[in-house]
């Protein structure tokens, strides 16, 4: 082989081994979400009904077992509304997964206080990746 055979050579090797190394990334990639149904999930966040997180179905509570949610945050934002006859203040989170999931939470919940903390402490490299969020039980209400 001549010096030029072998440069073309050399570059259709390293093209290959970055494309294998987008492959093995790609295929690396957690898994995101708690389920593939399709649509919008509203998660409430709070131990109401005896548990950490729910969704409600005709207005019963359906605990959700899961205790992780692995997603992209697109949307985060304070909304005033009304909860047994008075006006309040809900964190709504959007994060998008499998499908769309807004977890909502107190504005001075520990939920609330967690998520934003832990939204504080990221630096704008990691905003634009994947954010994991976990359910542990709080002291207050």
């Amino acid at each position: 082989m001549n010096p030029q055979e072998n440069s073309e050579l050399l570059a259709a090797l390293m093209r290959q081994e970055e494309l294998l190394k987008q492959l093995i990334a790609s295929i690396n990639k957690p898994k995101l979400g708690l389920h593939s149904e399709a649509g919008n999930c509203k998660i409430y966040c709070n131990r109401k009904h005896g548990v950490l997180w729910y969704t409600l179905s005709n207005s019963e509570p359906i605990p959700i077992a899961a205790t992780a949610l692995t997603g992209y945050l697109r949307e985060l934002k304070f909304e005033k509304c009304e909860r047994r006859g008075k006006e309040v203040y809900k964190l709504l989170a959007t994060i998008v997964a499998d499908r769309t999931y807004i977890l909502e939470s107190g504005h001075d919940t520990h939920f609330a206080k967690g998520l934003l903390a832990a939204i504080r402490n990221f630096d704008p490299t990691t905003i634009i990746f994947s954010h994991h969020t976990t359910t542990t039980g709080g002291n207050d209400r």
